[in-house]
């Protein structure tokens, strides 16, 4: 099987082509990805209507690079596959419309696919883990924990009740006057910091329920900052480090947390698996390993290019519900809200009494396209 998936829900345009061999052994044919940093770059952050507009810009473009890349043709795919939400409203309605335009033109298959649910089977798509496992999704707009039981079959165990990871990173960045995307500025500006100056809260640290809260850290990042204000470099890298060690020990006190609440709702996890764009942050990968191995389970992390929006997950996803022969009509709507606990697939029970593990052995992408690059490229 073969699908092209479409990925336009905040500030990527991605197009990439996935395919499984007759192993069931999935390799990404092309993965190209367009990043509109620079567009956004002078306002701190994401403006919608100019990533909309740049999402009308390039997206032809990238349909027609990711195939010619992975060479082939609209009529060698299966299906097409796009990203119908959360996100961006605007740049949703983008990607969806143009894919299915595409499915309608050459008679394929059409699936709506919620972003989230992309990102959480990604690492069946790098790692082959099988079901069930638990997902830390910690990106610039969702942080969550959620029990992956299956396709379409997932409990969210835990969620932030004010600000996602990835949002903190970025407000501590803007506020501390570091350049966007703030996440790995702050990354960088603690590797030469003392973590250890600021006395950082640990907010909801201990707490049996797997929930996050950043804004009161985010708060107090502010505090010392006035406090010691005006900010040295020096200063600046101490409270990036002390901020981020802060985040590093709430991660995982809370997926300690979130482990103990998966054995409510499903049997012991395959792995522990960090997906989203945060999942890049070296400390948090380090942390979250040493967790997982005290607890007896492999730590399953997609490689960067893969953590953060592409449209290889989309890709993937769609191949992942078309295989079970789950396919939408066109009147799928784009959605800004699509919670992933409320997304389902409706399996022919033939198809879910067929349903087989992924291969053991792990897949490898066999043209690495996965780079991004921006709007002229």
């Amino acid at each position: 099987m073969r699908v092209l998936g479409i990925e336009s829900t905040c500030d990527e345009t991605a197009a990439a082509v996935v395919e499984t061999d007759e192993n069931g052994r999935p390799h990404i044919l092309s993965n190209a990805v367009l990043s509109q940093i620079a567009q956004h770059a002078a306002y701190g952050g994401v403006v919608p209507e100019i990533a909309a507009r740049a999402h009308v810009e390039v997206i032809d473009h990238l349909v027609a690079r990711a195939l010619d890349e992975a060479g082939v043709t609209f009529d060698e795919l299966d299906a097409v596959a796009a990203a119908a939400g959360p996100g961006l409203i605007g740049g949703v309605i983008v990607g969806l419309t143009t894919a299915k335009a595409l499915a309608l033109v050459t008679g394929k298959p059409f699936i709506a696919i919620n972003h989230l649910e992309a990102h959480a089977l990604t690492p069946r798509l790098t790692d082959s883990v099988n079901f069930p496992y638990l997902l830390l999704l910690v990106s610039g707009g969702h942080t969550q924990l959620v029990a992956v039981r299956g396709v379409g079959d997932y409990v969210r165990l835990g969620t932030t009740i004010d600000d996602a990871i990835g949002e903190a990173f970025d407000k501590t960045a803007k506020m501390l006057g570091l350049p966007y995307p703030g996440g790995p500025e702050v990354e960088k500006q603690a590797l030469r910091g003392n973590p250890e100056r600021f006395a950082l809260p640990r907010p909801l640290n201990g707490r049996a329920a797997p929930d996050f809260s950043l804004s009161g850290l985010k708060t107090a990042v502010r505090v010392e900052g006035e406090r010691v204000s005006p900010l040295s470099a020096t200063d600046i890298a101490d409270l990036c480090a002390s901020f981020q060690a802060a985040v590093v020990d709430v991660i995982v006190d809370r997926t300690r947390a979130g482990l103990r609440a998966f054995r409510e709702v499903a049997a012991r996890p395959n792995a522990l698996v960090v997906a989203g764009g945060v999942a890049a942050n070296g400390a948090i990968r380090a942390a979250l390993h040493q967790l997982a191995t005290e607890s007896g389970l492999k730590l399953v992390t997609p490689p960067p290019a893969l953590c953060t929006d592409n449209g290889a997950m989309i890709a993937w996803a769609g191949l992942e519900r078309l295989r079970l022969g789950v396919t939408d009509d066109l009147s799928a709507p784009a959605r800004a809200r699509w919670p992933l606990d409320s997304v389902k697939a409706e399996v022919p029970a033939e198809a879910a009494e067929a349903e087989t593990p992924l291969p053991a052995d792990k897949p490898l992408p066999e043209k690495p396209h996965a780079a991004a690059a921006g709007p002229g490229a």
